[in-house]
């Protein structure tokens, strides 16, 4: 097999090559078709945070089983699965022991602490594994494993918000957006200054409105979801949600928040944060999907492009979502 490996943050990706990867007991090994390049990819690769090293990266993987170990159920050899970014949790923890097991103290997360799919092959916990709804070809598959199953987790923690706004549209934005305008809810997208196709690409999409992040929407929202990692974006959505609003900072990293008026905060709006998924989220998120259906748009790049790739995503260059292809 053949995978793009980092040895060092802030180092470039190299391709390496290695023995095909024999299942656990629990584990599938998976030929990869596509694996999305999401915001986190780029975090671990510029140090942002800190996992294993060397890792392959790549949580938003699509592929078939090749190889089964001897506990796996539910799924057989040449099925369709997708591998998100939660690959494996302790189920003895508090959290675990409670529903929420997106917040266990023992997991193991996809391109993280164990190798994901920036490769030709992979291997993964099959409990944690989804079938991947057949609407979706591979490649569109892909964003849906992290952009679209941790922004639904983010989605719903925004509430029942009749007018929403999106901060940074980018994979996650542009797939909430479609389930948001299929509920009949009213979609604010805010973008990065100037950027006029960004904003056209929402209103495409039925967004409501479209401008910069630094502008004040034309109506106060009652919640604004952040996949933008600018902290500084945390008092002005704050400014623009209604009393009881809510503003979901929805990465795994951001910059610091500057300080910002109680005054702002008070009447009862919230600040929040989302941590990883639930395998609950996911597979209520594929179903939900498939319905509306969501349709991503992506730019598919072969496997070995995969640094070009996070430079494209790195300089704000990415519409929808880029698509790794071995």
């Amino acid at each position: 097999m053949h995978a793009m490996q980092l040895d060092a943050p802030g180092t470039p990706l190299h391709l390496v090559e290695r023995p095909l990867p024999v299942p656990g007991p629990d584990q599938v090994r998976i030929a990869i078709a596509a694996c999305g390049l999401c915001r986190t990819d780029l975090h671990v690769a510029d140090g942002d945070i800190h996992g294993q090293l060397p890792i392959v990266p790549g949580h938003e993987i699509v592929g078939r089983i090749e190889a089964a170990g001897a506990n796996v159920s539910g799924f057989g050899v040449g099925q369709r699965v997708g591998v998100p970014w939660l690959g494996h949790t302790c189920g003895h923890c508090a959290y675990c022991t409670s529903g929420r097991e997106n917040l266990c103290d023992a997991p193991l997360f996809t391109g993280f602490t164990r190798d994901g799919g920036f490769a030709t092959h992979c291997l993964a916990d099959a409990r944690y594994c989804f079938a991947i709804p057949d609407v979706f070809d591979d490649v569109h598959a892909a964003p849906l494993l992290c952009a679209g199953l941790i922004g639904y987790r983010s989605y719903r923690m925004a509430g029942d918000a009749p007018v929403l706004g999106l901060y940074g549209f980018g994979a996650a934005a542009h797939i909430l957006a479609q389930i948001a305008v299929w509920q009949g809810r009213k979609v604010f997208a805010f973008t990065r200054e100037g950027d006029s196709a960004g904003q056209a690409f929402a209103r495409d999409l039925g967004c409501a409105w479209a401008g910069a992040s630094s502008a004040m929407p034309p109506e106060p929202m009652d919640a604004a979801i952040l996949f933008a990692p600018v902290g500084a974006l945390v008092p002005l959505a704050l400014k623009a949600v209604k009393k009881g609003g809510r503003v979901v900072c929805a990465g795994i990293h951001m910059s610091d928040i500057p300080g910002f008026p109680y005054a702002d905060l008070w009447e009862e709006r919230a600040i929040l944060s989302v941590a990883n998924l639930t395998r609950a989220d996911g597979t209520e998120f594929l179903e939900l999907a498939a319905q509306v259906p969501v349709r991503t748009h992506v730019t598919p790049m072969p496997l070995a492009s995969a640094n070009a790739a996070l430079d494209r995503l790195r300089g704000g260059e990415v519409e929808g979502a880029i698509v790794l292809v071995p």
